[in-house]
């Protein structure tokens, strides 16, 4: 905490004043630090109503960071999962085209040249 120091002396009748005078009756303190005692004690309540906000936010931090990092995973999982469900969803369907192709060509060609055991994929 930073001290300041007077810029003026005190005025004269306050020098002059008894010790007594000069105290609180109830507590003992100089009234000319009473001020600033109750000031700094506003600023520790303060302070401590801001330690109990930040107390545990470490272990909060934690937390969070680990389940970004799991999310993270997961999103990851379902993207390579979604792919492979696409790419596997792309070959059903190629391999239904080749054979519905087939079989419009089969019907097409004559017995003649192909016989019906043998597949006839034109592409």
């Amino acid at each position: 905490m930073d001290r300041q120091t007077p810029m003026h002396a005190l005025p004269e009748e306050i020098q002059k004043m008894l010790p007594e005078d000069k105290v609180c009756k109830y507590c003992g303190v100089s009234y000319l630090i009473l001020h600033e005692f109750k000031a700094m004690e506003e600023k520790v309540k303060a302070m401590e109503k801001e330690m109990k906000f930040y107390q545990g936010s470490v272990e909060r931090e934690k937390r969070l960071q680990e389940k970004i990092k799991s999310l993270s995973q997961d999103l990851e999982q379902y993207k390579t999962d979604n792919k492979s469900k696409t790419e596997s969803k792309i070959y059903f369907r190629v391999m239904r085209r080749l054979e519905v192709e087939h079989c419009q060509l089969k019907e097409q060609m004559p017995n003649s040249q192909h016989s019906v055991s043998e597949p006839y994929i034109g592409l």
